[in-house]
């Protein structure tokens, strides 16, 4: 299990009254529409810092983009604000939508966590909620179907199979985030969740099952788990850490003050700035791994300082020194390992070359088009942006596999060029060359071939199971040495994903 990283969302607004007011007070404090317009507009302004949009990695043979969360809500009526809240929120917004789905069932105490602090049990009962709850929930799932092409509404026979899609997609990072009530809080287990929105009163068991949801271990990218809540939780988190573990236990189980990574970080980066300065060349093994390994724990630091709020401003390390530093770190690990694909790889036994953080720092192609339409219109003249776009590159495991296909387009550009539409026409025809070129010196069956590749972008990742591969191969000669077959094939697929990941997202 992962620690916690615990966060409070938005603070009280003036006008809003504290939410430890009693009775209807706190009700009517809690669902302000004013305090839910807050609480999601914090969510969908940090939404990709917590759930690090920003990094990527393989996911049942495919590639991925971040983490995906739940938001807590204490009732079914909160649940239902929200909801709408978020679907308003996202169309002022414009740009592409979070996907979010819904789902709650009839619980008679939903609100009411318990002396123990027990969260009902997960049923499919839908027959029991008022007329307009249970009409919005099919709404929801109406969205829901709209964007996943299925056909499941509340109907008793369909809702069960509605949860079952919907935890699903969750576990398949399909879905960006899941708005409940009590369900999922409790016995839910996806690798691809990090992060709980809580705007719900937990304590006791309920509270640590439900933080619990977020800390399932998956990858070098993913060190704890994020728990953002809009109330106050800190004595619940305190009195249930106590209870289930020891008085001491938070040390151990909740991340440590901000100021401390930070100091952590900021040493480092001072070590690293004195000892390897920039453009000086590292000469020596040992002196090589040092910065391997000093160079993994920025990487590693930085992983935790950027799921707080406050680190955006007080990184010590700038992007141009960064993406320099990172361009190097990736040219010493090409040169003691050929390209493979793990988290973690280990370099001599004692250095680790952190792959998928690396990652995290990606800028993707619109980026870059940035930066090329920017030395377009200064009429191709500054080549300092060349040089931001080389570095912008190198410094990124992904873009370096296209750096010939970017070079290459530059260097066409005219003074007239219109660079998004040229852009496209580029990749179009720089993509059929080089899968005709794979089709010609391999002999494949074009048709086949052909299908497979349109086969491959669709589904996001390069498919070798069952016999696609093999139906597309010339026979071999009877004369070919015996493993002959498995060669051809071996390079084929190898072929195929290099292809595939020089053009993915172009």
């Amino acid at each position: 299990m992962l620690h916690f990283h615990l966060d409070n969302g938005v603070r009280r607004k003036e006008g809003i009254r504290d939410e430890q007011v009693y009775g209807i007070d706190a009700a009517k404090a809690l669902s302000d529409p004013r305090r839910v317009s807050a609480v999601t507009s914090y969510v969908l302004d940090h939404f990709d810092q917590k759930t690090k949009r920003q990094s990527s990695y393989i996911l049942k043979d495919r590639r991925v983009r971040g983490f995906n969360s739940l938001f807590a809500a204490d009732s079914i009526g909160m649940a239902k604000q929200y909801y709408a809240e978020f679907q308003r929120q996202q169309a002022e917004r414009g740009g592409e939508p979070l996907k979010i789905a819904l789902i709650y069932s009839f619980a008679p105490n939903e609100a009411d966590p318990g002396e123990q602090g027990f969260i009902d049990d997960e049923d499919f009962e839908t027959a029991g909620l008022d007329q307009s709850s249970r009409d919005f929930l099919d709404a929801a799932i109406c969205d829901y179907n709209r964007m996943f092409g299925s056909s499941f509404s509340t109907a008793s026979d369909q809702f069960e199979n509605y949860y079952k899609d919907l935890c699903l997609r969750l576990k398949n990072r399909d879905l960006d985030m899941a708005i409940v009530v009590n369900m999922l809080l409790t016995g839910f287990d996806a690798t691809t969740l990090n992060t709980l929105w809580v705007d719900k009163n937990l304590k006791q068991h309920g509270l640590m099952q439900a933080f619990s949801r977020t800390n399932r271990i998956l990858n070098s990218v993913k060190t704890f788990g994020n728990i953002v809540c809009f109330r106050d939780l800190r004595q619940e988190v305190d009195d249930a850490l106590a209870l289930f573990g020891d008085k001491d236990a938070k040390g151990t189980v909740v991340l440590k003050p901000y100021a401390e990574y930070l100091a952590a970080y900021t040493e480092k980066v001072s070590q690293l700035l004195k000892r390897f300065p920039l453009g000086e060349e590292i000469v020596g093994e040992q002196a090589q791994k040092d910065f391997l390994t000093l160079f993994g724990s920025i990487l590693r630091l930085r992983n935790i300082l950027q799921a707080f709020d406050d680190f955006s401003n007080e990184d010590v390390l700038s992007l141009r020194d960064l993406q320099d530093y990172q361009s190097l770190y990736i040219d010493l690990y090409q040169q003691r390992r050929s390209h493979e694909e793990a988290d973690k790889e280990i370099i001599n036994d004692d250095v680790v070359f952190e792959a998928e953080l690396v990652k995290q720092i990606e800028v993707n192609i619109d980026y870059i088009l940035e930066l090329v339409a920017k030395y377009h219109d200064g009429h191709m003249e500054d080549k300092s942006i060349l040089a931001d776009i080389s570095r912008t590159i190198m410094s990124s495991p992904d873009l370096r596999s296209k750096k010939d296909l970017i070079d290459s387009f530059v260097e066409s550009l005219s003074s007239g060029a219109d660079v998004q539409r040229d852009w496209k026409e580029h990749i179009v025809r720089k993509k059929q060359e080089e899968f005709e070129r794979i089709v010609s010196e391999e002999h494949l069956k074009t048709g086949l071939a052909e299908q497979f590749i349109i086969d491959c972008f669709k589904e996001g990742y390069v498919d070798t199971d069952g016999t696609r591969i093999v139906s597309m191969l010339p026979p071999v000669s009877r004369f070919a040495p015996s493993n002959a077959y498995e060669l051809m094939k071996s390079r084929v697929v190898e072929r195929f994903r290099q292809y595939f990941d020089r053009f993915v997202g172009m």
